[in-house]
C-alpha cells in the first residue's frame, strides 16, 4: 500500500469516527427527539406544506 493511499485511509477513518462520535453525544445529550422534530419541518417545508 503506496503512503499516499495510506493517508488517505487514515483521514477516511477519522472522519467517520468524528461523525460517529458526534451522534453518540448527541444522543446522550438527548437531542434525538429534537434531531427528528427538525427533520419533519424541514420535509413540510420542502414538499410546501410546511
Amino acid at each position: 500500500m503506496h503512503i499516499q493511499e495510506r493517508h488517505i485511509n487514515l483521514i477516511s477513518l477519522l472522519i467517520v469516527l468524528i461523525g460517529v462520535s458526534s451522534m453518540v453525544f448527541g444522543v446522550f445529550r438527548g437531542e434525538t427527539p429534537v434531531m427528528f422534530e427538525k427533520a419533519i419541518n424541514i420535509c413540510l417545508e420542502c414538499i410546501g406544506i410546511g
